[in-house]
């Protein structure tokens, strides 16, 4: 079994009297997806915040590559290639595709202050990036707010690969898109995995978790209900337990109970 690009043993993380994080671990290793689940509240937005050095956890131990790491702001993490991709994608949607693409790192020519952007090199190279993923757009030049949620979506997965990560982090990738928008997006996930990087996908989603994971983390109140292997849990048994099982059953009996009295 291949060495971990990412561990996370006992994590937590308080803010103030309120536990926000406790006592969670998981792995990350390249050319797998671990797949975070859990509702509103459950603690995956702290874990993700944690693994990208947006923040510091408090206790437990945090490993990249077998060292023990305390990032200080998400520049550590991307130097260390862990890229994080948020709901909100951090794009400009009147500026061109490739000028997202580049966004801060754009290609120039030239020397010293008569260096100038080197557009055509920044077509070319975005163009050969994404279709490297699979993905082909008409015109790389068009807008990135006139692309769908779906390939705007790959867009960022694939800036991600081209920049060199070996970790990428999916904030709920799949929340705002239709079925068919979705699965274009875990195709891509999966074709990231498959270049052999260690992809963390956020979701509350096990339908859409469930086709591309190879590890389960489930999170309830910033505490694990559970981490699994693929092997070791199936798609409905998966769901009953994001959806809460258990109290779900409560719930059925004691409505029956009402409808009896």
């Amino acid at each position: 079994m291949s060495e971990p690009l990412i561990e996370v043993t006992g994590i937590g993380k308080t803010y103030g009297s309120v536990i926000a994080l406790r006592d969670v671990s998981t792995v990350v290793r390249p050319g797998e997806v671990t797949c975070v689940l859990g509702d509103n509240g459950a603690g995956k937005s702290t874990l993700i915040k944690i693994l990208a050095g947006v923040h510091q956890h408090d206790s437990g131990e945090f490993r990249v590559e077998g060292e023990p790491v305390r990032f200080t702001s998400p520049r550590d993490a991307l130097d260390r290639g862990i890229a994080t991709v948020y709901q909100d994608l951090a794009v400009v949607p009147l500026m061109s595709v490739w000028r997202n693409f580049f966004l801060g790192s754009e290609p120039t020519r030239g020397f010293g202050p008569f260096r100038l952007l080197d557009r055509r090199k920044g077509r070319t190279t975005t163009k050969r990036a994404l279709a490297d993923m699979g993905i082909d757009l008409r015109d790389v030049e068009q807008p990135v707010g006139t692309l769908s949620g779906g390939e705007r979506q790959c867009v960022a997965i694939a800036r991600a690969v081209y920049f060199g990560a070996k970790v990428l982090i999916l904030d709920e990738p799949t929340a705002a898109l239709g079925v068919k928008q979705a699965g274009v997006v875990l195709k891509y996930v999966a074709q990231a995995r498959d270049r052999g990087l260690g992809v963390v996908l956020i979701t509350h989603n096990p339908h859409h978790a469930y086709p591309v994971g190879d590890r389960f983390l489930l999170l309830k109140r910033g505490a694990a209900l559970g981490g699994y292997e693929k092997s070791e849990i199936d798609l409905p048994e998966l769901t009953r337990q994001m959806a809460g099982g258990a109290e779900l059953a409560a719930l059925e009996h004691e409505l029956r109970s009402m409808e009896s009295a």
